[in-house]
């Protein structure tokens, strides 16, 4: 039984042995952060929240306020016609590849979803045009995509990301 409920400091180890098993696998995050528990734990973060399978973390998700340079805010707000602040970005999800299979990342997406618009905000987000099994869990839950893009993530690297709204 997979249960998903909200982040609190004391997960942020077990959470941190995961995003290094899904780093190891799949190469998520793309670039391991100098400081992996600032970048899993940002302090402008709205919520996050862990899924337990077992008893043990198995899964996370955040949500955040539109920052700097996001794209898919942009572009939600632009087609919506709403401001960038009507939006929250769903980010740092991943799900231990021994536990895929279970609907988790469905869970997470669902729960911070359900937050957002609670929040009176629109879910968005984007992933990496190469992380094929993202953007399929993404369509299978009926997110659209909003456009595919080349995102400058510093001087020397620029990445092709796939940019999603919820239904």
């Amino acid at each position: 039984m997979c249960d998903v409920r909200s982040r609190d400091e004391g997960d942020l180890g077990d959470c941190l042995e995961v995003l290094a098993e899904v780093h190891e696998v799949d190469g998520y995050p793309v670039n391991w952060p100098e400081c992996p528990a600032d970048w899993l734990a940002r302090p402008t973060q709205l919520a996050a929240w862990v899924a337990e399978l077992d008893g043990r973390i198995v899964g996370h998700l955040a949500l955040s306020p539109a920052g700097a340079g996001d794209v898919a805010p942009a572009l939600w707000s632009s087609r919506a016609g709403t401001a960038v602040a009507d939006t929250a970005v769903l980010s740092r999800l991943f799900v231990s590849p021994a536990a895929r299979g279970h609907g988790i990342g469905a869970l997470l997406m669902s729960q911070a979803a359900r937050a957002a618009r609670e929040r009176g905000l629109h879910p968005v987000l984007d992933v990496v045009s190469s992380d094929s099994a993202a953007a399929a869990l993404y369509e299978r839950l009926g997110w659209s995509l909003l456009a595919v893009v080349d995102q400058r993530w510093s001087p020397e690297q620029t990445v092709k990301v796939r940019c999603y709204a919820a239904p």
